[in-house]
């Protein structure tokens, strides 16, 4: 191993781990969980392994301009219990996450609670152990948990994002803990996420999309694409008339069962987000059929209001277990004020 660099974070002396734990909850610096002593050692090593010197600007976050550095990213990526091959994909979903279309002072700052959702495409996953199938919103995978918890603690620690400080979510969701999966690929009749989003074919990227808790739906009744379509359109409409009726990127996570019937028909993802564009809508009015009568009664009851600005705005990502006619979809934090973002991982 090469010479140990020289970092600009103070240095904590501590008996042992569990003192370091201790020490990380009392101030605050953790997620409630435990986590992994970030040693110099440590923080070294991932950072060799993704080549990247200790002063290295992965991003900036544009709002007030605070720049996030390898050396902070890595700390994160230890104490989330990542490996050091994971460092590349933490360093694609910070870059992403610093865009400014990705907004990521007000998704962070918001009452809304939204949660940095994180898709992985490419060969990466298969080379770091990233799950897609089984369980794959939850707990199935060091990579998956390790990965997206790296992006919660660099929010806390890097740029403020403390519960009833800079971070004002009346409620949040579990989401914020991790929310990261990859695509199965190779499972699936379609094209990945990052390739439908222009990263070339066989390349490695994240996509990185703010959202609220995951709604997820089942029909087993069907073989007829459009209706498994109406179903994924009615928890769409149901997001507009109790949360936000504003339009921007909604995400639905297709399984297996599902996409065979998808396939089946020859149906692609633009079919399906052709479709769903097209049911996904809700009239000012049917506010007043959930509790919100001042809204809808203002003039334009029948203005018809889309979850979508375009079909392209809806993300279509094959992931999830074999068996069951379920999948989930995903709203946005705040419609188009915040968007997904693509990014390649540096090999």
């Amino acid at each position: 191993m090469n010479a140990m660099p020289k970092f600009a974070s103070p240095v904590h002396e501590v008996a042992d781990a569990v003192e370091a734990n201790e020490l990380y909850q009392r101030n605050g610096w953790t997620d409630g969980l435990p986590i992994v002593p970030p040693t110099e050692d440590a923080v070294a090593r991932f950072l060799e392994a993704a080549r990247l010197a200790p002063d290295a600007v992965i991003g900036v976050e544009p709002v007030r301009r605070r720049s996030i550095s390898a050396e902070k990213v890595a700390i994160a990526a230890v104490m989330a219990g990542c490996l050091p091959e994971y460092l590349p994909v933490v360093v694609a979903v910070v870059k992403a996450m610093c865009q400014p279309e990705y907004a990521l002072h007000g998704s962070t700052a918001s009452t809304g609670g939204s949660a940095p959702f994180i898709v992985v495409n490419g060969p990466v996953r298969r080379a770091i152990g990233m799950n897609a199938t089984h369980n794959v919103l939850a707990n199935a995978s060091r990579a998956n948990a390790s990965i997206g918890r790296s992006i919660r603690l660099m929010l806390l620690n890097v740029l403020g994002g403390i519960p009833g400080q800079l971070d004002r979510s009346t409620l949040g969701h579990p989401g914020k803990f991790t929310f990261c999966i990859a695509e199965d690929e190779e499972d699936s009749p379609w094209l990945p996420l990052a390739v439908e989003r222009g990263v070339t074919a066989g390349t490695s990227a994240v996509t990185a999309l703010q959202v609220e808790s995951p709604l997820q739906i089942m029909n087993e009744w069907t073989h007829d694409p459009k209706e498994i379509c109406d179903t994924y359109a009615a928890a769409m409409r149901s997001n507009m008339l109790l949360y936000s009726i504003w339009e921007g990127n909604y995400a639905v996570v297709i399984p297996k069962q599902h996409r065979e019937i998808f396939a089946a028909a020859n149906w692609s993802k633009q079919d399906i987000r052709d479709y769903v564009y097209e049911k996904a809508r809700v009239k000012r009015g049917e506010w007043r059929s959930v509790g919100k009568a001042a809204v809808a009664g203002r003039k334009d009851e029948d203005k018809v209001y889309c979850a979508l600005r375009s079909p392209d705005d809806l993300l279509v990502i094959a992931a999830g277990g074999p068996a069951g006619g379920f999948a989930a979809i995903l709203p946005p934090w705040y419609g188009k004020k915040s968007l997904a973002v693509t990014m390649p991982v540096d090999s």
